[in-house]
């Protein structure tokens, strides 16, 4: 009877463990779409063998763990892909703006500078003109405004940064709060000898999500807990404790700082990495370059028009007029053109004023014929050089060259970063993704099974039977 009641136990056992991995294949088959989802699979072993008559007999199964499949190296480089991603993706929009502020199209700043000193060139023609003088006077004003409006353009783009930013702060705040709490849900867990399947998928997930936010890197710490830090080493998650990101505004500018603890730390551009990195990189390296060169230009065409036109005449031969106001000087160390595009605009108010005439010399007055200073103007558009090797059409497309190539190369890395995440994350799903087909055939595989341990513990119940009959 002892070895019936042995069998009974087997069966017993049989039966539970085919049940259980039945559920774990419907728990695969329930999860085949959610996202970071790692395939859980039962591990069997045996129960101890019992000496009986000198032979050593089998008592059944067990689940013994139930584990999930992961492959570690696979799921750095995911996270490793991630930061490049980020930081590609975090630059795509903003690249597009400036493109497509600093354009190649017909209207452009380009385009206005050409008319601007055109509209000299017809004036010499007619150099008593009214029309061509009120000509010449509204184009500098429109190439101003130009300038204007390529300044608030660029502003407006660091402000939807900050913008931006902000509304991803609270996001990235919650996550590093929840891998703290998955940290201490996993411990305990599996201190108790069990495992977290789901808890760390769900972790692996988030670390990765901050991967391409924040380009934070991970490492398991001396208890097993995952441990988060931000590219130059700031801590972001130790243990369960999780620190605070937050953004805070500085007039137009908007800092980020760290609260470890007790403790306030400034977060710089070298502290960084993907998405952040990339925005915060083109507000405050690609725009402010973009602007010094703006301003620069726009301080040297101020210069050269003022000086030539201050050595010529209007037709009440007044000399030394500005034709645009001159950008105020800013306290060192600035550069001296620091502000000219947000500060040009046309000083004359009045038509006759346009010095189109070379100054005559006293008691002399300029005749309405002259025009030597309108051709000396309209000349300075292709003569004056900046850098000693630009003009101001080169200099503009300098700046537009730059735009076209870095928004070119971030397209090209985006693409490029999207293909090796692809490809990254299906190598991740054959190793640990959910394949329906496999599923079905170990569904079938224990369907029998759990028919077999059914099958079989009802000709023991018989066997019993028939020995109970024989004792009566």
């Amino acid at each position: 009877m002892s070895g019936l009641f042995t069998a009974l136990n087997a069966g017993k056992t049989a039966l539970e463990v085919n049940q259980k991995s039945i559920e774990i294949i419907g728990n695969n088959i329930s999860n085949v779409n959610t996202e970071g989802y790692s395939r859980q699979s039962a591990v069997l072993s045996p129960y101890p063998s019992m000496n009986f008559g000198g032979f050593f007999i089998g008592q059944g199964v067990v689940v013994s763990n139930v584990q999930r499949d992961h492959d570690s190296f696979v799921t750095n480089q995911l996270q490793e892909k991630s930061i490049e991603f980020g930081l590609q993706n975090g630059q795509a929009n903003p690249l597009a703006e400036l493109e497509r502020i600093f354009n190649i199209t017909d209207n452009n700043l380009a385009t206005e500078i050409d008319s601007f000193f055109d509209s000299w060139q017809k004036l010499s023609a007619n150099p008593s003109g009214l029309v061509e003088r009120d000509i010449v006077i509204q184009r500098g004003q429109l190439l101003s405004e130009n300038f204007h409006t390529i300044t608030n353009d660029l502003n407006t783009i660091q402000l939807n940064i900050n913008d931006s930013i902000v509304s991803k702060v609270d996001d990235v705040n919650s996550k590093i709060t929840e891998i703290a709490e998955l940290n201490a849900r996993i411990f305990t867990i599996e201190i108790q000898g069990q495992t977290a399947n789901s808890a760390r998928d769900r972790r692996d997930m988030l670390a990765k999500d901050l991967a391409s936010s924040l380009g934070a890197q991970t490492y398991t710490d001396s208890k097993g807990m995952m441990a988060i830090q931000l590219p130059g080493g700031l801590p972001l998650v130790q243990g369960t404790e999780a620190m605070t990101i937050e953004a805070v505004p500085s007039g137009t500018n908007l800092n980020l700082k760290l609260h470890t603890g007790g403790t306030t730390r400034d977060i710089g551009l070298n502290n960084l990495g993907g998405e952040f990195f990339g925005l915060v990189n083109i507000r405050d390296t690609v725009i402010p370059g973009l602007g010094d060169n703006l301003d620069r230009l726009a301080y040297e065409i101020t210069q050269a028009v003022n000086t030539a036109h201050a050595a010529g005449a209007g037709l009440d031969s007044v000399t030394g007029r500005n034709f645009f106001n001159p950008n105020p000087v800013p306290p060192p160390p600035a550069n001296l053109w620091q502000d000219a595009a947000r500060n040009i605009s046309v000083a004359l108010t009045d038509s006759t004023q346009v010095a189109a005439a070379d100054a005559p010399t006293p008691p002399a007055t300029a005749a309405s014929g002259d025009n030597r200073n309108a051709l000396i103007i309209a000349k300075l558009g292709t003569t004056i050089l900046i850098n000693g090797s630009d003009n101001f059409d080169a200099y503009y497309g300098k700046m537009t060259s730059t735009v076209g190539i870095m928004a070119n190369q971030n397209t090209l890395s985006l693409g490029g970063a999207k293909d090796a995440m692809v490809q990254l994350q299906n190598l991740r799903d054959g190793l640990a993704g959910v394949s329906l087909d496999e599923e079905m055939i170990n569904l079938i595989q224990f369907q029998r099974g759990f028919e077999s341990s059914a099958k079989f513990l009802a000709t023991v119940d018989e066997m019993m039977a028939k020995l109970m009959d024989l004792k009566r």
